[in-house]
């Protein structure tokens, strides 16, 4: 999976193209931060910037902006409140979508909208594929090297088996890997992850989309070459093999 750093440079790059749909000094809420990274960024464009996430998130202790916990459900905010809603890479991992589209929609005030950037069905293609050579680069250089001859080596075949599993379980993820959202399976989230499937779904569930199109950056779900290829490379790579997130504005009604 992707380091933290590899992620927020991809996350970097993604806000510096969505802001142009933000209404100047917007009171934005962002939907799933993560670490906050956005929010923060949004916060010095000069945005009035609300954060929630799951207490339990993986990235509870990498946070760098003020975030409110929240249950998933329920936005901790009172009504006709909030310019805009934000999020990146959330929505396929909402259990009742049609209950947080709802929550959305009481806490925007009038005139409000949403920009929502979401994974694709050429990420979900290239994150499959690209997880078998990944994980032969993982058992090769994923177990550390043997431990210094100082730690006793009782210590040091504990902490050796510590990482021979680690690696077989991230191999074993590569080689079979389950499906990255909410609904269906590896297989049918070809079709959930497509703009089509969204489009659909924004208009069963009270929205207008307004606009919506590639992010235009080519990545996967794995580390294979990673930072390797730096975000110029991603982007020409984006108009051959198709771009890893789409992005939507959507107003109610």
């Amino acid at each position: 999976m992707f380091s933290l750093q590899h992620l927020e440079t991809l996350r970097s790059a993604e806000i510096n193209k969505v802001t142009a749909l933000f209404p100047g000094g917007a009171r934005v809420l962002e939907i799933g931060a993560g670490t906050g990274q956005q929010a923060l960024e949004l916060h010095r464009r000069g945005f009035d910037v609300t954060a929630i996430e799951l207490a339990d998130s993986e990235y509870a202790s990498h946070r760098v902006f003020p975030i409110i916990d929240y249950d998933g459900t329920t936005i901790p905010l009172p009504g006709s409140k909030i310019d805009l809603v934000f999020s990146s890479n959330v929505l396929e991992h909402i259990p009742d979508l049609a209950r947080l589209h709802a929550e959305i929609r009481r806490v925007l005030a009038p005139g409000g909208r949403c920009v929502h950037v979401l994974p694709t069905h050429s990420w979900r293609f290239w994150s499959t594929l690209s997880g078998y050579p990944d994980a032969v680069l993982y058992a090769v250089f994923g177990v550390p090297q043997l431990l210094p001859r100082a730690i006793p080596r009782k210590v040091e075949l504990h902490r050796l088996g510590e990482a021979w599993y680690r690696t077989a379980r991230a191999v074993g993820g590569r080689l079979f890997p389950r499906r990255h959202g909410e609904r269906g399976n590896v297989l049918s989230e070809m079709w959930l992850f497509h703009p089509n499937w969204w489009r659909r779904h924004f208009q069963a569930n009270g929205f207008t989309v307004v606009r919506d199109e590639p992010m235009g950056l080519f990545y996967t779900g794995n580390m294979l070459l990673g930072r390797r290829l730096d975000l110029a490379k991603r982007r020409r790579l984006a108009g051959l093999l198709g771009s890893a997130c789409h992005v939507f504005e959507l107003v109610p009604g």
